[in-house]
């Protein structure tokens, strides 16, 4: 899950550096007494890593603000006896090679500008690079507990405490946001004393990546097994009446996809975080926003198709179908007109392949708005394209037992509402002639997965999967509208309508034997056995 970042290759560092940090590392203890504690010797850590140990110990080391650890102590982040002043017998002279020994960056000043700061000496530019090595090397687990255990996190709370640099932030951010993928160094994060609260603070910053890295990090807490400790921390209505300023004002694609997928986590964690959140979320407005949203990126997809913007449209989806299914909460959004249009109109697109995830998304959400208002079904069963389309929808949810599901039932909600006998022929033939010209998916679908019984024994689906199977009815259905056709065609004797589409009369006499099968399957699933 690591971000990109802008670093130079690790294999570019110079030999002569690793024998320079090998002895950086046993300074005298008064030396470093203004440093984060000197981690131990690195031959006494039982880790593996592809990277020597001693470069990643000098990579942290030259993050650290000396300019900010002699006047705050973060957690061991002044590690040594005397209460963080150091050596005070120390010469100036010292000091200032020590800093260049430490080859460390001050937040936005240049080397020479200021003697007092390690950062300066150095120049912005090569922290950022150190950083950035870091923020790649804590996309691995094994390099990511190396780190924590040589007190990054304490030097990375004390550059975010005091950076007036937001490329410095967004960084530090970055670096937690890929430690926090991991088990071991998440339960560090948690445990560090001030660090989440410090994580919350960089909401309020005006830089558009510092803001979609803090979303980011805030979002994989709340996802994980400490989820609870995160959910604390934003649950003030302030904090969350930010996260919403945020995804509604913002024009950037990844800030808004990153903000929006806050948004998502507070609503799909744990009971016991959500309940906190979700009053809070609806009196500031959450499913309003949503739906504005996402008319605005259907309008877009509709104009011109912007790959980047996929995913915006499909964390937005995923927001709207996990409010759908909130007890007490899911009135407004299923009762929306306006949002009914948009995701009908996303069934209906001609070409669904670039935006699948999202029309998979939309299958469960309509199945949910149904359960809640079924009488919507009388006036969609007449809407064929719509029904066309969720019968596209399959191929795209071949691995997705839940919107296989949803799909079946919507099928069969709008199914049961048409009349095949006592419509004119004309409109008949027009329900035949979209499952016949869709008969090759409804018949993969059926042999591919047959008899999976997917919507009965699937027991954590949406409330749209009822336990009755909706497949069957959907089937049924099929088969008695075929029929008819059948049977007024014969009438007919073949003539009129009946004739002008032969390939299509054949595949409804396919799409019969097909259906009829998998009825007798469900009826006797012994013989599913044979």
């Amino acid at each position: 899950m690591a971000l990109e970042s802008k670093s130079n290759p690790i294999e570019e560092e110079h030999q002569d550096e690793g024998d320079d940090v090998e002895e950086e590392i046993h300074h005298d203890e008064d030396e470093l007494a203004r440093n984060p504690s000197a981690p131990p010797d690195y031959e006494f850590f039982d880790i593996t890593t592809t990277v020597d140990p001693s470069y990643i110990i000098s990579l942290i080391r030259k993050l650290i603000p000396i300019d900010s650890v002699t006047s705050r102590d973060s957690r061991g982040v002044n590690g040594s006896d005397d209460d963080g002043r150091g050596d005070t017998n120390q010469t100036a002279e010292e000091n200032e090679d020590e800093c260049e020994k430490m080859d460390v960056v001050n937040d936005g000043s240049r080397g020479g500008e200021d003697k007092d700061t390690c950062r300066g000496l150095a120049g912005d530019e090569v922290w950022e690079e150190h950083g950035c090595v870091l923020w790649d090397l804590a996309a691995s687990r094994t390099h990511a507990e190396l780190m924590v255990q040589n007190l990054v996190l304490e030097v990375l709370m004390a550059n975010l405490m005091v950076s007036q640099s937001a490329r410095v932030t967004e960084i530090c951010l970055g670096i937690i946001g890929n430690l926090a993928c991991h088990e071991a160094p998440m339960k560090h994060i948690v445990s560090a004393n001030g660090l989440i609260s410090t994580i919350v603070d960089q909401l309020f910053s005006d830089d558009t990546q510092c803001l979609a890295e803090a979303c980011r990090l805030l979002t994989l807490g709340l996802q994980g097994s400490e989820c609870c400790t995160w959910a604390e921390a934003v649950q003030s209505e302030h904090i969350l009446c930010r996260i919403i300023w945020i995804a509604e004002n913002t024009l950037n694609p990844q800030l808004l996809e990153k903000s929006l997928g806050l948004v998502l986590a507070i609503l799909e964690s744990q009971k016991e975080a959500s309940c906190t959140f979700i009053p809070s979320l609806m009196k500031l407005g959450i499913p309003s926003l949503l739906i504005n949203l996402l008319d605005f990126e259907m309008s877009r997809l509709t104009e011109e198709r912007v790959p980047e913007r996929y995913s915006v449209l499909d964390v937005i989806l995923r927001a709207i179908e996990a409010l759908s299914i909130l007890d007490g909460h899911s009135q407004e959004i299923c009762s929306s007109k306006k949002l009914l249009q948009l995701v009908c109109d996303l069934i209906k697109l001609p070409d669904k392949a670039e935006v699948a995830s999202s029309c998979v998304t939309v299958a469960v959400l309509i199945a949910n708005i149904m359960s809640d208002m079924p009488n919507l079904a009388s006036e969609m069963s007449q809407d064929l394209p719509f029904l066309q389309g969720l019968l596209e929808v399959f191929p795209l949810a071949s691995d997705d037992v839940e919107a296989r599901c949803a799909l079946w039932s919507i099928i069969a909600r709008l199914l049961v509402r048409v009349k095949e006998n006592d419509m004119s022929l004309s409109s008949l033939h027009q329900y035949v002639l979209v499952l016949a010209r869709k008969s090759e998916i409804i018949e993969d679908d059926l042999i591919n997965r047959q008899l999976d019984n997917s919507c009965e024994e699937t027991k954590d689906l949406t409330s749209s999967c009822s336990k009755s199977n909706t497949r069957s009815t959907a089937l049924k259905r099929i088969v008695s509208i075929l029929n008819q056709w059948t049977a007024s065609k014969d009438s007919l004797g073949g003539g009129g309508v009946a004739g002008e589409h032969s390939a299509d009369e054949l595949n409804v006499g396919r799409l019969l034997d097909c259906c009829r099968k998998h009825i007798e399957l469900t009826v006797s699933p012994s013989n599913h056995m044979s």
